[in-house]
């Protein structure tokens, strides 16, 4: 597929864990996939030559989508490989374990832009290309929650489950604002699976103090959840919008 025809994937975070997954995955359905990151240059370098390195077509983009001028950027570059047909709003942050009495404001307001607003503004950009309100021809989008949002993270990251929250209130709003314009948008909540994002919050050892306690034994993987997050994508799951596929192994 090339051209204006190429169904294109915007995966945000896509250099490492989760979002390299779906990149991954994406590329072996035949999308075009346009990445996102913020620092690892190294890491988003590789997901892309692993998708050429297969017949695939990739980009990587600097872009820190709590940042409406870098979000526009990312989406323009998706716009130069062909048809933006799917959004995968992948990119998150956590923070180190602390109370919500512990918690200063630009915690907060950097867990809010990069989880929250950077996810709409996304999703906005998405909508924009592929509502057939717009000119266009439909599309997919889905939104990576957490089953944080259910269990409120309390004395670790409250903070982190209320934007998974107020992601999870978005998704169903979305979906039912867009369903009538070739639009479907739904969620995945992962569960404890083995990332880099543990360490980033402080807690490198996460995975394995927290696996083995978990109801199948062991923390799921970056490719358990990619997997569920390319079906909802596909023609398989047509009739499925406004969901939150629980991928979590029953936490």
């Amino acid at each position: 597929m090339s051209g204006e025809f190429t169904p294109v994937a915007v995966v945000t975070g896509g250099s490492r864990g989760i979002g390299r997954a779906v990149s991954l995955m994406l590329a072996e359905r035949g999308y075009a996939v346009c990445l996102s990151y913020v620092s690892d240059a190294g890491s988003a370098q590789a997901v892309v030559d692993a998708i050429t390195a297969k017949g695939g077509r990739a980009v990587a983009v600097r872009s820190d989508v709590g940042i409406e001028a870098d979000v526009l950027a990312l989406f323009e570059a998706a716009d130069r490989l062909g048809t933006v047909k799917a959004l995968v709003n992948n990119a998150g942050i956590v923070d180190v374990a602390a109370r919500v009495d512990e918690m200063g404001v630009a915690r907060l307001q950097r867990m809010m832009t990069t989880n929250i607003v950077g996810s709409i503004l996304c999703a906005r950009e998405a909508v924009r290309r592929m509502s057939t309100r717009h000119g266009g021809t439909g599309g997919g989008i889905v939104n990576l929650s957490s089953v944080a949002a259910r269990l409120g993270g309390p004395g670790q990251y409250v903070d982190y489950a209320a934007s998974k929250g107020a992601i999870d209130s978005f998704t169903l709003g979305l979906a039912r604002e867009v369903a009538g314009e070739g639009i479907r948008v739904n969620a995945v909540s992962p569960g404890i699976i083995d990332t880099e994002i543990h360490a980033s919050g402080g807690e490198p050892d996460r995975v394995a103090r927290l696996g083995p306690g978990q109801p199948m034994g062991r923390a799921g993987t970056a490719a358990e959840v990619a997997a569920p997050v390319v079906w909802l994508l596909s023609d398989e799951a047509a009739y499925v919008t406004g969901a939150n596929l629980d991928v979590s192994g029953a936490r």
